[in-house]
């Protein structure tokens, strides 16, 4: 017996939710001096950023290497994060470890996110000159997060995620943002749309994605 039905490809499979990890690195904030600033700051800039859903966790800790790369790991094996966002702890005080806990539990470096972002910030001061912030890539048990160390403040998160942009909103210098939902892409993690007034994600054409 012979069949007519012809065969159909498999719709394709879809994407995984979005996560994001969070993580303020502070003595001070984590020991209850002071309210966290890092980590409400990152998430007012996502949420008017990201058009794709997505979930968020949050960590804030001291400025102990152990601990930040314990965190780091559990975000992204554990947690399954595909973006890592660390705030604090990227200057040259001796406290400050995010760095060297970013590098050691990376498998890939990434120095073009920290060249850029000392570049947004040169706008503003000399002193971003002794910024040290640097990204990774981390890949364990098949699954890929790209980690970003960002400013402590929030007016240097937002310029630096999103750039800078004159009086007419036409823009002066390009946020580093621009760049992470390709590198998602790349490393296996899901489509992420943002919307373009606040951050417009570039992408090779062939890279687009139609509407749904």
């Amino acid at each position: 017996m012979t069949s007519n039905t012809v065969p159909t490809a498999a719709p394709p499979a879809a994407d995984p939710p979005l996560r994001v990890g969070l993580v303020s690195i502070s003595d001070r904030a984590s020991g209850g001096v002071y309210a966290d600033q890092g980590i409400p700051a990152l998430q007012a800039w996502l949420a008017a950023a990201l058009t794709t859903p997505f979930h968020v966790e949050t960590r804030l800790i001291a400025d102990e290497r152990p601990q930040i790369e314990a965190t780091l790991t559990a975000l992204a094996d554990d947690a399954r994060c595909h973006l890592i966002l660390t705030t604090g702890g990227t200057g040259p005080a001796r406290r400050d470890v995010t760095p060297e806990a970013t590098l050691a539990v990376g498998t890939k470096e990434m120095p073009g996110f920290g060249e850029q972002m000392r570049q947004i910030s040169l706008h503003f001061v000399p002193t971003a000159i002794l910024s040290r912030q640097t990204a990774v890539i981390r890949e364990s048990a098949g699954h890929a997060a790209l980690i970003l160390n960002l400013p402590g403040q929030p007016k240097a998160i937002a310029e630096t995620l999103g750039g800078l942009r004159d009086a007419d909103g036409r823009q002066l210098v390009g946020g580093i943002f621009a760049a992470v939902p390709y590198c998602i892409d790349l490393i296996g993690g899901p489509y992420i749309e943002t919307d373009p007034a606040v951050c417009r994600a570039f992408r090779p054409k062939s890279a687009l994605r139609g509407p749904a």
